[in-house]
């Protein structure tokens, strides 16, 4: 099958596709006598899979490491549950993280009159914290 149908059986777009080949996260496909590229059913299991780990959020080279392990028979699953919990670990800091500018910009809209007056704490607090950047580096 040609690239556009191994985009839409995996989900994955043609984009995609190539740029994972190009940074050798699948292996290069067959090319037939028109130079097209040739999928076979084991492409599109393996970009399913890579598919899959983008979308619970996994980075290229962690989405590597369980390509090696998936392909691995005699691997330990030990190694793969440490991948999945460093994420897990990962994702809770990025959530912490956002909850804390969610906050701060509730509190700062909540501040804001939001009238025909210039005065605005929203603004006021990303000067503010623009000088004490621009200070603390000077």
């Amino acid at each position: 099958m040609n690239i556009g149908d191994a985009s839409r059986l995996s989900g994955v777009t043609a984009k995609m596709i190539r740029y994972y080949e190009a940074v050798g996260l699948i292996p290069v496909p067959l090319r037939g006598a028109n130079d097209y590229r040739h999928y076979r059913p084991h492409d599109i299991h393996w970009l399913r899979f890579i598919r899959r780990a983008r979308d619970l959020g996994f980075s290229l080279e962690q989405t590597r490491q369980l390509i090696t392990l998936w392909q691995d028979h005699e691997r330990s699953s030990a190694e793969v549950k440490r991948i999945a919990t460093d994420h897990v670990a990962e994702l809770n800091d990025k959530i912490c993280q956002m909850a804390a500018m969610r906050e701060t910009l509730v509190e700062l809209a909540e501040n804001c009159q939001g009238d025909h007056r210039p005065e605005c704490p929203i603004l006021r607090d990303l000067a503010d914290d623009e000088m004490t950047a621009t200070s603390r580096v000077s």
